[in-house]
């Protein structure tokens, strides 16, 4: 079972998550903020992982904190699962179409981090309810804060890119689905490697 479980706890924060790689899609995570559940729930449900744990921040500053160390914690959940990349396909890629909008995803899961994000968002912050009937909004400025963060801690290169589009809802919500599909497509297993490290070096670094 590739499988990790972090628990990461500063004093703006307290963030708890477990990720099954080889999951069914299924998303148990105790979210305060009602948007950010939903993208993180389409990511589980289009990637194929199973997160269960909690988010916990301090929401009366902003949601920046939150949502940023929630990338961070689930990139180290990513690297810890994968381990040394044995085996894996390694990079992948996505085109998802949500309406008006179509959304790119590429990773490479190569050890250097790096983020390419244009996500051509409005910055007007979202209104939504959260999962317990507690209004709350997402700040879309965060949205590329919460994939530097993913990116930092799990080792690989991320180009997200929204190709056209209107509603900063389609525009998030493709991106996430879009990420979900070309991660999903770099870590599976490729039966053809036989459990080799996919790098000349030898090794991801």
């Amino acid at each position: 079972m590739r499988t990790a479980e972090i628990i990461r706890n500063t004093s703006e924060t307290q963030i708890k998550l477990a990720l099954n790689l080889d999951g069914t899609g299924r998303c148990d995570v105790k979210n305060p903020l009602g948007f950010f559940d939903h993208l993180l729930r389409s990511f589980c449900k289009h990637g194929m992982f199973d997160l269960t744990g909690e988010l916990k921040g301090d929401l009366h500053v902003d949601e920046h904190h939150l949502i940023e160390d929630t990338g961070i914690t689930l990139g180290m959940c990513f690297a810890k699962a994968l381990g040394d990349c044995a085996g894996i396909f390694r990079s992948g890629f996505f085109i998802y179409p949500m309406d008006e909008s179509l959304l790119s995803a590429s990773v490479d899961f190569g050890g250097r981090p790096y983020l390419f994000c244009e996500a051509g968002l409005s910055n007007i912050p979202l209104v939504s309810m959260s999962p317990e009937g507690v209004q709350s909004s997402f700040q879309t400025d965060c949205f590329e804060d919460f994939w530097q963060g993913f990116v930092s801690s799990a080792r690989c290169n991320l180009h997200l890119e929204t190709l056209r589009g209107r509603s900063d809802h389609h525009k998030m919500e493709g991106l996430f689905k879009a990420a979900a599909r070309a991660i999903r497509s770099a870590v599976e297993i490729d039966p053809r490697r036989n459990g080799e490290i996919p790098s000349t070096k030898g090794l991801i670094v």
